[in-house]
């Protein structure tokens, strides 16, 4: 298989397992989710879904629910961090990790800002904020 025929195969299975998570978040209602794109800034995932809960319990379960639709759609996750705390689960699903948060936990640690520093995008609403 050709380079090329591989990197489709991964980008269909990404948006696959995409669609799978965002079904997943949208179940449970989990609030403000973002998408953000991060392959050429990361070897570690192409993609990363945050997204926020009303509650620890809210975070867990929305949490729980990605897991359930990852499995259903054959993935199994890498791991699954802060589970006991939930204010900030993380769900590794290779290609895609998905960080379910409280949204003062969320405002804190700046995920967004973090990963999209430098993008044309985010330059361009700060540039027209001032």
């Amino acid at each position: 298989m050709s380079q090329t025929a591989k990197r489709n195969t991964k980008s269909a299975t990404t948006a696959v397992l995409r669609q799978h998570v965002i079904n997943a978040l949208d179940e449970l209602k989990a609030k403000d989710v973002r998408e953000i794109d991060v392959r050429g800034k990361t070897s570690i995932a192409d993609l990363l879904v945050i997204a926020s809960g009303t509650s620890a319990r809210h975070v867990k379960s929305i949490a729980d629910e990605v897991v359930k639709f990852a499995k259903q759609a054959g993935v199994m996750p890498l791991g699954v961090e802060g589970e006991r705390e939930a204010e900030w689960v993380l769900v590794d699903l290779g290609d895609v990790i998905v960080h379910v948060m409280l949204p003062r936990i969320r405002e804190f640690y700046g995920l967004e800002r973090l990963w999209t520093v430098g993008d044309r995008d985010m330059d361009t609403e700060v540039a027209n904020a001032g």
